[in-house]
């Protein structure tokens, strides 16, 4: 996709009014008191040595492109567009810093299916010029696709695809730029039965790769604390037989494992029939536009995600909201990361495929979010895990919890 086609992306976002919420709020402090066993940790502060795409300005190249492939229209396509900007930004840094190395971003839409994604992904392939990819965003569309990148011998790097089988198919292509749900599983049930003392859990998924393996995760980590477990479909409106059987249940909390676009409703008919439970979902559903849709239900909403809060990220973040007029969300800055990994490398003089994946497989370097160095799988060493929480109709960060 152009600029010109960016532009015109942004233009729509703001038109439809679909302001994404940060990753954290930009501030330490928030209201409401601690009887959950909740607080506000501090945000860890920026790195003084992460990685910037600029570099020293002196890098020279010619003719060559990353790609973002991810969803930019679609049901979930706002945690898409918050990777999306932050990889634009990262390019425009670099671009505006290196005369002589100007790095072109081409955008492919998968609309986060894995039907799109299977057609879409040969163009991405087929297209010489890119040396490096950041995405899929999902892990059913990762799935269906990883075997085409790995025969390509082109370079992914996920932002927020955390199925953990991804990484057992023997792709050596594939690299994670976060925890996997193996990490964020255990984290999530410790916050459940330590944070908000649960002894009486329902888990809910939808049919998801990503919300069927993240709900076995927690499942597992919960053991018999997990009393209910239920199951619900991608593009489900009604959930009334599901409430029922909650109701019936009468758990301390839920954690419902999918995205926001069958949480928002999911948790606004839960609190129409009066259940009191905490609602706890992980980062498909950490997004503003859960926010807007839970309604009455945000307030009594926590997240898990294996994101860090991007409070102290001043630059990161004015840059963000000088590009897409709004503030990061979700995994902004994990495609900021992704973006400037695969920068540093043709800053280095890598005009191929083959050298590119050579230098992401030895990368070893901080970034914003983390510590960026993988293992022979493509999984991360360091995997920080966040909780957050609705404050004042926004999502603000709560505490670290793995």
């Amino acid at each position: 996709m152009s600029g010109a086609r960016l532009t015109r992306v942004l233009m729509l976002a703001a038109a439809t009014s679909l302001v994404l919420g940060a990753c954290a709020a930009r501030t330490d402090t928030a209201s409401g008191g601690d009887t959950a066993g909740t607080g506000n940790a501090s945000a860890p502060d920026k790195p003084a040595d992460a990685a910037d795409p600029r570099g020293d300005g002196t890098a020279k190249c010619s003719g060559a492109a990353i790609a973002y492939a991810g969803t930019i229209n679609g049901a979930n396509a706002a945690l898409g567009l918050n990777i999306l900007y932050g990889v634009q930004l990262a390019v425009n840094q670099h671009n505006e810093a290196n005369k002589d190395c100007q790095v072109e971003l081409k955008q492919f839409d998968t609309e986060g299916t894995p039907d799109r994604a299977t057609g879409v992904v040969p163009q991405v392939v087929n297209d010489s010029a890119i040396l490096g990819v950041v995405g899929l965003p999902f892990s059913g569309e990762s799935k269906a696709t990883g075997d085409v990148f790995n025969q390509a011998g082109l370079v992914t790097i996920t932002p927020s695809a955390t199925n953990p089988e991804l990484t057992t198919h023997g792709w050596k292509t594939f690299f994670r730029a976060l925890g996997n749900d193996a990490v964020q599983g255990p984290a999530a049930a410790k916050f459940l039965t330590d944070n908000l003392k649960a002894t009486k859990v329902c888990v809910i998924k939808d049919d998801s790769e990503y919300g069927t393996g993240l709900a076995n995760a927690v499942v597992q980590a919960l053991g018999d604390k997990a009393s209910c477990q239920e199951s619900v479909k991608t593009k489900q409106t009604d959930f009334a037989a599901v409430v029922g059987k909650v109701q019936s249940e009468n758990p301390d909390a839920i954690f419902y494992a999918g995205y926001y676009q069958e949480a928002a409703p999911f948790a606004q008919q839960l609190f129409d029939k009066g259940v009191q439970a905490k609602f706890v979902a992980p980062d498909g559903v950490k997004d503003e536009e859960f926010v807007k849709g839970a309604g009455d239900a945000a307030p009594n909403s926590f997240f898990t995600c294996p994101c860090v809060p991007a409070d102290a990220f001043t630059d990161f973040t004015n840059g963000y909201k000088q590009l897409a007029n709004r503030e990061p969300g979700t995994y902004s800055p994990e495609g900021y990361d992704a973006a400037t990994i695969l920068l540093k490398g043709i800053d280095k003089g890598i005009t191929d495929r083959a050298g590119m994946l050579d230098f992401v497989r030895n990368y070893d370097g901080q970034g914003l979010t983390k510590r960026f160095k993988w293992d022979a799988n493509g999984e991360l060493t360091q995997t920080p895990v966040w909780s957050y929480k609705v404050d004042g109709g926004k999502i603000v960060k709560n505490v670290e919890i793995g």
